[in-house]
């Protein structure tokens, strides 16, 4: 692995925490820092292009390749920074791999620091794909935190996506749009997560369309709201098809927070087998008790509750 060079220590610590990274990864990765293309790297099977017509990357990925990963993590560190970045990902067949993403934001300064990337997926016949994307921000600057990611996934025969996201701090202002299409006997499950505090607002969309005969779906979303922060969870995932659906959202609320969950399922085939759950309440009592017995706070038992429902 090669050294970070040219990072500065607040660089060094986002591109840590979204990306698990403490030096650059062998393989295939891209690098984007403050709104410029840091550095990439193509490997024997993953070939990375930088788009020409617009901001981002295309990502080739040659069908059979197996047990192999990239980064493409994105960083902002200079305040008042806006961006747009596009980036696509072809997955041939046969395909096992693991791509992680991410954003970090450190905001100093008066003005809004703002990243929203557009992430296309065409999944190929058979392909298995884990996809994993961490959104952070930090720094006391005035100026927001702003993320707002679009992905697009689109499903062939038989393949098998797996996304995890996550948005535990320091995030102000967020709206996440997925939009997944599914074809026969493919796969698709989706696990988010998200913590908001103070007043920050974070809204996710999720549209699902069952398309092929026995594909299914599974999107579940965890969601922590304290202080006098704002959530919405939206899902749709509508069975074009014979095939099963699952949508569930879970909250704890805290303090003064507010969360909105609307989960929806439209059932267009007879075949269709669709699932919807929404639950919000506080932390129970009992809970709290029981480990604050143990020799915990009453700070203590919350934090380790919340740490248990979000992991």
């Amino acid at each position: 692995m090669a050294e970070k060079k040219g990072l500065d220590p607040i660089q060094k610590e986002l591109l840590a925490q979204v990306a698990d990274l403490h030096k650059m990864p062998e393989g295939a990765y891209s690098l984007r820092i403050n709104g410029q293309l840091e550095g990439k790297n193509s490997s024997e099977h993953i070939q990375i292009v930088k788009k020409t017509d617009a901001p981002g990357i295309d990502i080739y990925i040659q069908p059979g390749t197996k047990n192999e990963s990239m980064h493409i993590p994105v960083i902002l560190s200079q305040s008042g920074l806006k961006e747009l970045v596009y980036n696509d990902f072809h997955i041939g067949a046969d395909c096992d791999v693991t791509i992680v993403a991410g954003c970090g934001i450190h905001n100093a300064g008066d003005g809004d620091s703002e990243h929203s990337g557009i992430h296309r997926f065409f999944v190929g016949k058979n392909a298995k794909v884990k996809y994993v994307e961490k959104h952070y921000g930090s720094g006391d600057g005035k100026g927001g935190r702003i993320m707002n990611p679009t992905t697009e996934v689109e499903m062939a025969e038989g393949s098998y996506m797996e996304m995890e996201t996550a948005q535990i701090k320091g995030v102000d202002s967020t709206n996440r749009m997925t939009k997944a299409k599914l074809h026969d006997r493919s796969t698709l499950i989706i696990h988010e997560k998200i913590m908001t505090h103070g007043t920050q607002f974070a809204e996710t969309h999720f549209e699902v369309d069952l398309d092929g005969e026995d594909c299914g779906a599974h999107v579940v979303s965890r969601s922590v709201a304290k202080d006098a922060s704002r959530q919405a969870f939206y899902s749709n995932v509508r069975g074009n098809n014979r095939s099963s659906g699952h949508t569930e959202c879970d909250a704890i609320i805290m303090d003064d927070a507010k969360v909105i969950a609307v989960p929806e399922i439209a059932a267009n085939h007879p075949e269709a087998s669709l699932i919807h759950e929404a639950a919000i309440g506080k932390i129970a009592g009992e809970q709290l008790i029981k480990l604050m017995t143990l020799g915990l706070s009453e700070k203590e038992a919350e934090e380790q509750i919340i740490n248990g429902f979000l992991k």
